[in-house]
């Protein structure tokens, strides 16, 4: 059985789903190749989210918040140091930033990379899971599909996503991210931990880790619109 049969089986994706890109001129751009499994995983899914957690950057996307060929790898790669840089403790990265390529957000904020060694070989690369471009670092010795289906089954534990990421089951829900309409920068820009000391200061019952509820986050939003 493939990665892919597998997710598939656990996490049905939608009965219809955007035309396939164009791999060979997104490659050309990128001036890399990308591995085939994340290919079958545009073509079989499309845009959208899953377990309403992790979104896989697509290619032309049109936001650039989640557009593989966007602007976004290259600004996380570099924002990785510049982060590491000015912390009061830096913390040492599992791999040079250059070697990797984001290509998944969390609504956490986690961002997703590629490992891109070796870099000729790209259906071996491995996948990079960082808690808003600071430490901790995990990484899986796996492909994306295969990552998926770790995280997806339970079988894998992504310590800095929620416990109860399943407690719904393994889903699959599409977006309108291959649509002409604007998308909205995620909620990502902002570490999680600035909204957990503020929703704790305002007397918000907060764990530690998992899934901020989207009511603390609007309320964020809300007050640092108004302070704008």
């Amino acid at each position: 059985m493939t990665a892919l049969t597998a997710l598939t089986a656990l996490c049905p994706p939608p009965p219809t789903v955007p035309p396939a890109p164009d791999w060979s001129r997104i490659e050309a751009a990128l001036g890399m190749n990308l591995p085939q499994d994340y290919k079958q995983l545009v073509a079989t899914y499309g845009p959208g989210q899953f377990c309403d957690f992790i979104t896989l950057y697509q290619p032309h996307a049109p936001s650039e918040w989640a557009d593989l060929t966007g602007p976004m790898p290259a600004r996380l790669r570099t924002q990785i140091e510049e982060v590491r840089q000015t912390a009061r403790h830096p913390w040492a990265l599992p791999h040079p930033p250059e070697d990797l390529f984001a290509m998944g957000v969390t609504g956490n904020g986690d961002y997703l990379f590629w490992v891109t060694q070796p870099a000729g070989t790209p259906d071996e690369w491995t996948v990079a899971v960082n808690e808003a471009l600071r430490a901790p670092w995990y990484i899986y010795d796996g492909s994306l599909t295969e990552f998926l289906v770790a995280t997806l089954s339970g079988t894998t534990h992504i310590p800095m996503f929620p416990k109860d990421l399943l407690e719904h089951g393994a889903t699959f829900t599409p977006s309108a991210l291959h649509s002409n309409t604007p998308v909205a920068a995620p909620r990502t820009s902002v570490s999680t931990r600035t909204i957990r000391d503020w929703a704790r200061a305002h007397g918000y019952d907060l764990p530690e880790r998992g899934r901020i509820p989207i009511e603390i986050i609007q309320a964020w939003e809300q007050e640092n619109s108004n302070n704008a």
